[in-house]
């Protein structure tokens, strides 16, 4: 069998290794057709890059939250008053206004401002191109990169979509939503912009197949979030046990001493936290989180950029500041991780069951995520426009002090631990494959 992967970044592509390997030691062919700026970390990982055209992702995300929170602001309703003055996030917007008005409204923003951006022509015509030349069997694809089931359409393949964090394809919208009101209207009156950009697309890379929902959804769905933490998307779900992938990694000599006799704290802040789109003062959070941090008696782990460490006046004596360490050996010997809401960090923490507090940017994204996931028990999350280092330490002393932040993050430990490897899932993927195929889906 000849499987196609289909990512436009880095961390994204580094959650699906496991399973390209399990793929690949099963027997079949793989390859990972990507944006040229991860070839280097496809070929590192031991996998068979395809690069095509692609613009850096963050640029559209970026362009979407702000082109998206001005027009939820403009919409004048009695939810948004509801809300109070304070500028809502996106996703506060949405969620508080389910009208249809709104629900269009979304949609009609969502499809230029950020799938059209994310998923640009030459990128799409880049997976369309090799897709047909190599006839793949299956495309695997994450969920920012439309262009996956667009290829797979084109060229007859079977399609499942790897998810691992929010469901971005649903939430974003929120498109089942929408899809119900849409329903509900006289055929005439019927618009959805997302279904006519892939109908347009599909019929300008030569596939007359029409947009049906899969293209959001995936024909089927390889799952490696707890199973609490999962809903119903309508599509047969392949649970499968998140493997941690760092990349190339070694393992710091001071990592394998003796743990420290207080509580050790892990903060990562990612790179993505630094955009032109932040919501804040880089420089002066940082300080300031680092003065908080000082005088709590715990152990500090920064795992943060160059460029974040730059910022830095001083660094307190608890303070251990590092470029990177392999956050799956470093989280074993934590008691809780401060960090972003990078899905890796949050997988990683919740396969070692530790307590975490997120510290949401994109308010679109993290901030639902944060509020969703608090509901496990087993985080506390800040979203950027209310941050000061002050909440962050009461946050922090919370997770560290509640026992039932560590039981619960055991609790959704066990959850992962009890799920089926890359590996086991295999003759799964072979079988949906196979079916799908059977059924005549090519062009």
């Amino acid at each position: 069998m000849k499987v196609m992967f289909a990512s436009l970044e880095g961390s994204h592509f580094q959650l699906m290794v496991p399973m390209a390997w399990a793929l690949r030691t099963a027997g079949h062919q793989v390859r990972v057709v990507c944006k040229r700026g991860l070839v280097d970390a496809v070929a590192q990982a031991g996998l068979t890059a395809v690069p095509v055209d692609c613009p850096p992702w963050q640029e559209g995300l970026g362009r979407f939250h702000q082109e998206a929170l001005a027009r939820c602001n403009e919409l004048e309703t009695t939810e948004l008053e509801r809300i109070g003055p304070k500028a809502p996030g996106v996703a506060d917007a949405v969620r508080a206004r389910p009208t249809w008005e709104t629900l269009l409204a979304y949609e009609s923003l969502v499809v230029p401002a950020l799938w059209a951006r994310l998923n640009r022509d030459e990128m799409i015509d880049g997976l369309v191109e090799y897709a047909r030349f190599w006839q793949p069997d299956l495309v695997l694809w994450e969920s920012f990169c439309m262009g996956g089931p667009v290829a797979a359409l084109a060229c007859g393949a079977a399609h499942a979509r790897m998810v691992s964090g929010p469901d971005m394809a649903l939430q974003m919208g929120p498109r089942r939503e929408f899809v119900r009101r849409l329903r509900e209207l006289p055929p005439e009156n019927r618009e959805d912009p997302t279904a006519d950009w892939l109908d347009w697309t599909l019929e300008r890379v030569g596939c007359d197949r029409r947009f049906d929902e899969t293209m959001l959804t995936g024909q089927w769905i390889i799952d490696s979030r707890p199973p609490s933490m999962r809903e119903d998307l309508g599509v047969p779900t392949v649970p499968v046990r998140y493997v941690p992938y760092n990349g190339r990694c070694v393992v710091p000599a001071w990592l394998r001493e003796p743990p420290p006799d207080r509580p050790r704290v892990c903060l990562t802040l990612g790179t993505s936290i630094d955009g032109d789109y932040a919501l804040f003062d880089l420089n002066t959070m940082l300080n300031a989180l680092m003065r908080t941090l000082a005088d709590m008696e715990i152990e500090v782990v920064a795992a943060i950029a160059a460029k974040q460490r730059a910022l830095l006046r001083q660094i307190p004596d608890n303070v251990r500041v590092v470029d990177f360490v392999p956050i799956d050996d470093l989280l074993p010997t934590c008691a809780a991780v401060v960090h972003h809401g990078g899905y890796q960090t949050k997988a990683t923490a919740e396969l070692h069951g530790v307590p975490q507090v997120i510290v949401t940017g994109w308010e679109w994204v993290s901030e639902g995520m944060g509020r969703d996931y608090e509901g496990q028990g087993t985080l506390l999350s800040i979203p950027l426009r209310e941050f000061t280092a002050e909440l962050l330490r009461e946050r922090l002393e919370r997770v560290l002090e509640d026992p039932s932040f560590a039981a619960n993050a055991m609790r959704v430990r066990e959850e992962l631990l009890a799920m089926r490897t890359p590996n086991d899932i295999v003759p799964t993927i072979e079988r949906l494959t196979a079916e799908r195929l059977l059924e005549g889906i090519a062009c």
